[in-house]
């Protein structure tokens, strides 16, 4: 049998060879740029809320930066569940991004307490300072090398105030008030210290709690106040601005692997840039709320602030020290 001579050019040339090099080019040219990708943004928040706007901005900034490659489904309102149950959900890689209160994962990062001391902040450019700068940076990297899960930036912004059923004249009318707070231990001690009875209670409970005396008061934000309308049975508001609140900005580490370092420094300028447009936002309604609040009756109260530093001072020192967080305490009261 002999063999047949093939013209090299024509297998070059067949329909057959033209078909596989076209789809190999068309491989090579996907395999050559960024891969589309699709995040979900999951949150507690409503519409209306600086968690929701925050979000709407990070997807319009991503869409911005990467020229449509990465979109963002937005599933507010808790739809997803629970912060707490969303941020397990980042930690298994079924959900990409979330606003979550570091208060709710401690169990998880122990360096999370840190945000649940009261009197952190000396005001509002001392804890800027401290989110976006170095000290920030530390604390979000030691949260995320303890849960697998990254935290690209902080958003937050209510100053958190005490809402009482009884005048706040005097730093004496907290002897003895009964109020409720999250159960952890640098909340605890402090309104301790300062005379108060913490109580747990769950949030769900605390207008009723409120009504039947059970509780004398709470802990919280003015947007919150107003929101909860628990200024209806509780119309006096202890101006304490014992803390100012953080929130984490969060990305699954899955997530994270799977984009390319273009992309990555996409969603870190996006985060960034969404975060402080978020806390601006927040602190303006929390203003506002503040305002809402007088005109429908609640009384204001200003309290020493500098008298309630000095005398949980020190009970705070050994429970921080007690958590292990001394070394981000001092970072953050050092930070300029």
């Amino acid at each position: 049998m002999t063999q047949q001579w093939i013209d090299p050019k024509t297998i070059l040339h067949s329909p057959r060879a033209l078909l596989g090099t076209a789809l190999l080019a068309a491989s090579l040219g996907v395999a050559g740029t960024a891969q589309a990708v699709d995040l979900r943004f999951g949150h507690g928040g409503t519409e209306d809320t600086a968690y929701h706007l925050g979000a709407e901005r990070f997807k319009e900034l991503l869409a911005e930066a990467s020229d449509g490659e990465i979109g963002v489904e937005i599933l507010g309102n808790s739809v997803l569940g629970h912060e707490t149950e969303m941020f397990e959900q980042q930690m298994a890689g079924a959900l990409d991004v979330s606003i979550i209160n570091p208060g709710l994962i401690t169990d998880f990062s122990p360096t999370a307490n840190v945000f649940s001391i009261p009197f952190l902040y000396r005001d509002e450019d001392h804890w800027r300072q401290v989110l976006d700068g170095e000290v920030g940076r530390a604390i979000a990297d030691q949260i995320t090398a303890e849960t697998d899960v990254r935290v690209l930036a902080f958003y937050g912004g209510g100053k958190r105030q005490v809402v009482s059923t009884e005048p706040l004249e005097s730093l004496d009318d907290l002897e003895g008030l009964k109020i409720r707070t999250n159960p952890t231990r640098p909340l605890i001690t402090a309104w301790e210290a300062l005379g108060a009875d913490p109580t747990v209670m769950e949030w769900s409970e605390i207008y009723t709690g409120l009504q039947l005396g059970a509780i004398d008061g709470l802990l919280n934000e003015a947007e919150w106040i107003h929101r909860m309308r628990f200024h209806e049975v509780a119309p006096h508001i202890g101006l304490s601005e014992h803390d100012i609140t953080v929130r984490l900005l969060t990305l699954s580490q899955s997530t994270w692997d799977r984009l390319d370092e273009a992309q990555q420094g996409q969603v870190m300028e996006a985060a960034a840039e969404s975060a402080s447009y978020a806390r601006q936002v927040q602190l303006e309604q929390d203003a506002e709320a503040l305002d809402l609040l007088v005109e429908e009756g609640a009384t204001l109260h200003e309290m020493d602030r500098e008298t309630m530093m000095e005398t949980v001072a020190g009970p705070l020192e050994s429970v921080i020290d007690d958590m292990g967080l001394t070394e981000y305490h001092q970072m953050i009261v050092n930070a300029e």
